[in-house]
């Protein structure tokens, strides 16, 4: 049987970002306007950029999706189709989208001919997860589904049996929401900025601890308790998971009342309560997303397109990320095994630690990240841009340290090569052993073939994460 190649699908922020998508191996990208799309920073695409997107994508036989995908409150609702008008014109290859109100607005617009037909997606925001919902939004005109990542493999695969004239979309590869399939509140709670509106903070990344509490005999409130006045943690743990086990005689345990407090690093003595429910309690930063070793079986499936997070990540992660799972899927379909070095490339890219998320199920606490916040390169580290290549010697701007002595892997479209970094020259032309991290411009010895190219600093296994 010959395997359909699902369509690779990056993110891009910039016009950069979108080119370099192109040049290593993406079929689309997606990127929104930021006042009604999820990526209100790092976010250049205003209408020009989008025309421009478009025209470039269509030039080159690739298509650029427009995501308007925000869940708007009555003044977004007024100005949306005034805002949205002129996108629609410029004929995107489709309108990812996630408010059924918008949805229909658009729609009947269409449907009356005054708006060019444009295919609408349904945003993951619309957490799909069964195929009577897939049914009931291919009803109302939607072309393309992108299901829920709360998903098992054999789940996706029962919705393309029951749906199979439906386009399919999954995500293999980014950050993961605390909140189901995007709908947090965390960072509107803490700081007003509304995730659903495009300006979340990433809270649940920060670094948090906990604190006991007492009940305050005078407000009847949880008050904290200083960790040096006798508190027993192990025993406070030990009576509450004696409580939730017996939740079932009808009796109450004191112990299932135990709040304990969280405070964030960055504010100390602010406490904020939580409590412990039947269910357990849940660290709050997930794992990254990886499912390159899955594309063989979601090809076999017919899912129609593969898509990767980070409209706010690098050049250097949308160059990486669409070489690897492009190769992941040529493999695929040629009918190849799977190569574990993508998953050794993955590990290149900055990472909170990788996690399946639900697609394969696992235990809780595979999906969380314990012990950082914040991303970690194992293997390698981005470093620099090469600008050009003159009689020899390429100008590379830099983002991190690098130096004499070091392994460099040249990532380029025609190919990655690894070089042993034998001299380095300042813009002067006087020779210098080390690179300063961004923003200082050096030159290297490369080939020209590798103008454009991205530099990477590869790390010995053993010092990979000392390193980084």
């Amino acid at each position: 049987m010959t395997l359909k190649a699902p369509e690779l699908l990056l993110p891009a922020g910039s016009l950069d970002k979108m080119r370099a998508a192109y040049d290593f191996g993406a079929d689309a990208i997606y990127a929104g306007q930021p006042r009604y799309s999820l990526r209100a920073r790092n976010n250049e695409f205003r209408l020009e950029q989008i025309g421009q997107g478009i025209a470039e994508a269509h030039a080159r036989g690739k298509k650029f999706f427009v995501t308007s995908n925000l869940l708007p409150h009555n003044d977004k609702v007024r100005t949306y189709l005034r805002d949205i008008e002129p996108v629609i014109q410029m004929k995107p290859d489709g309108l990812i989208m996630a408010d059924p109100g918008l949805i229909m607005m658009v729609r009947e617009r269409m449907d009356t001919g005054n708006y060019p037909d444009v295919p609408i997606h349904l945003s993951v925001q619309a957490n799909t997860v069964n195929y009577m919902a897939v049914k009931f939004w291919q009803k109302v005109g939607v072309t393309r589904i992108i299901l829920s990542r709360e998903l098992s493999l054999d789940e996706i695969e029962k919705i393309r049996q029951e749906c199979p004239d439906m386009e399919l979309e999954v995500f293999v590869h980014g950050a993961l929401c605390i909140a189901y399939s995007g709908r947090c509140l965390l960072s509107g709670y803490f700081n007003r900025r509304d995730p659903n509106q495009g300006t979340c903070t990433n809270a649940c990344r920060w670094s948090y601890s906990t604190t006991p509490t007492a009940v305050d005999p005078n407000t009847g409130e949880a008050m904290a308790v200083p960790m040096d006045k006798g508190f027993d943690f192990a025993k406070a743990q030990q009576e509450a998971e004696t409580s939730f086990s017996a939740c079932g005689d009808g009796q109450r345990h004191p112990a299932a009342d135990q709040v304990y407090l969280l405070e964030e690093a960055g504010r100390p003595g602010q406490f904020m309560p939580i409590m412990e429910d039947e269910h357990g309690t849940y660290i709050l930063n997930s794992k990254d997303l990886r499912a390159v070793e899955y594309v063989e079986r979601l090809t076999k499936i017919g899912v129609d397109s593969l898509k990767i997070e980070g409209r706010t990540k690098s050049l250097y992660y949308v160059s990486r990320t669409a070489q690897v799972y492009r190769r992941a899927i040529d493999d695929a379909v040629a009918g190849r095994p799977f190569n574990p070095g993508l998953i050794t490339e993955l590990e290149g890219l900055a990472n909170r630690g990788y996690t399946t998320g639900l697609l394969d199920r696992r235990p809780a606490n595979d999906y969380q990240n314990y012990e950082t916040g914040h991303s970690v390169a194992h293997r390698s580290q981005f470093v620099g841009e090469v600008r050009q290549v003159e009689d020899g010697w390429a100008e590379v701007e830099t983002k991190n340290r690098f130096a004499v002595g070091d392994t460099l892997e040249v990532i380029h479209p025609s190919g990655n090569q690894m070089l042993k970094l034998e001299q380095m020259r300042n813009t002067e032309g006087q020779a210098i052993e080390v690179a300063q991290g961004n923003p200082v411009k050096v030159r290297i010895p490369l080939e020209a073939r590798f103008a454009g190219a991205l530099l990477a600093r590869v790390f010995e296994a053993d010092t990979a994460v000392a390193a980084a």
